[in-house]
């Protein structure tokens, strides 16, 4: 039970900056035609971003920001985005509710 402990203790110290959510939808405009302003994908190809872990967000759109992640679309939408820019995309993907059910 040793390693949650430490990963959680790693992230949170990891500088991260908290998002604002409502900042991030005025960013994710930008993003709507693939991913939506629901965050349920447009596109066969994009992701929902719907829901998603606040953490794992902002450290795709980092890495699609720095080329670490490749996609030819995101590296050039990622590109101008700032700390702040991705914390607040983040968080407002993240803070979007969704509802998980098992096939019935």
């Amino acid at each position: 039970m040793i390693l949650p402990l430490v990963l959680v203790t790693a992230l949170a110290s990891s500088g991260a900056e908290a998002g604002d959510a409502k900042a991030g939808r005025k960013v994710a405009t930008a993003c709507q035609t693939c991913h939506g302003m629901d965050g349920l994908s447009k596109l066969p190809e994009a992701p929902n971003l719907a829901g998603q872990v606040e953490i794992y967000l902002a450290k795709a759109l980092g890495e699609y920001r720095d080329g670490t992640r490749k996609n030819e679309v995101m590296n050039v939408v990622a590109k101008p985005l700032s700390d702040a820019d991705i914390a607040n995309l983040a968080a407002y993907y993240a803070a979007i509710q969704i509802e998980v059910l098992p096939p019935g």
